[in-house]
């Protein structure tokens, strides 16, 4: 199992694993947040720079993957962070209403989906849930139902995409958790995974000499 760390806006971390032969990546990260025209453009910055700068580091894994797309089946979760736009109070309106299709239809994220700006060839379930931020502490009440206090406009902030074949998402919801001024998201999904492939294996046995001492000079080098 392989690391990477990345810290250069809220946070970022990735893990790199194999089940059998099929190469699947973890990543969790923390978006920049605000709901001002054009925040969803920090943070497709955020995801273009997740993917250009994370790296996974090995002495001895040759062959294993050194970029996020090197894998076969990718999870991404966390607090995305795009909202909705729309009004405060015409997105308090369409959730009293249960009216998602109508709240989707000004979702960020979807509208990158769409646009392929962001997250381009990612997918993600349907959201037949509420808004999971932001909500009071310990409360049923989304925050800013005092004007005085402070208005933030309900989105759902905490997504799970996934890209690859072999994925199929069997379940999406919110958690009723009141920890905190979000409520979390869970996901579960049946991935297909290769016990055996034999092109795997031929491309690992037809490792060049020059790839193997190219290994071993790094392996020297960090170990010096």
């Amino acid at each position: 199992m392989l690391w990477s760390f990345i810290f250069f806006f809220q946070g970022s971390i990735s893990v790199s694993m194999s089940i059998y032969q099929t190469l699947i990546c973890f990543i969790c990260t923390h978006l920049t947040s605000g709901e001002k025209d054009g925040d969803e453009l920090k943070r497709n910055a955020d995801v273009h720079e997740i993917l250009r700068r994370t790296r996974f580091h090995s002495l001895s894994a040759i062959g294993l993957p050194k970029r996020i797309h090197d894998h076969e089946r990718i999870i991404w979760m966390g607090d995305l962070n795009y909202r909705i736009n729309l009004p405060y109070d015409k997105v308090r309106d369409l959730i009293s209403k249960e009216e998602w299709s109508k709240l989707i239809e000004r979702d960020q994220l979807v509208g990158e989906l769409q646009k392929g700006r962001s997250f381009d060839g990612w997918s993600e379930g349907a959201l037949n849930f509420a808004p999971t931020y932001k909500y009071e502490l310990n409360s049923e009440k989304y925050y800013g139902e005092d004007p005085k206090a402070g208005r933030r406009t309900p989105a759902w902030c905490d997504r799970i995409l996934s890209y690859g074949k072999g994925l199929r998402q069997l379940m999406y919801r919110r958690t009723e958790l009141k920890l905190s001024d979000h409520r979390p998201v869970t996901a579960i999904y049946m991935a297909e995974v290769e016990v055996f492939c034999p092109k795997k294996l031929q491309r690992a046995l037809n490792y060049t000499d020059a790839e193997i001492e190219n290994e071993e000079v790094v392996a020297e080098v960090i170990a010096y």
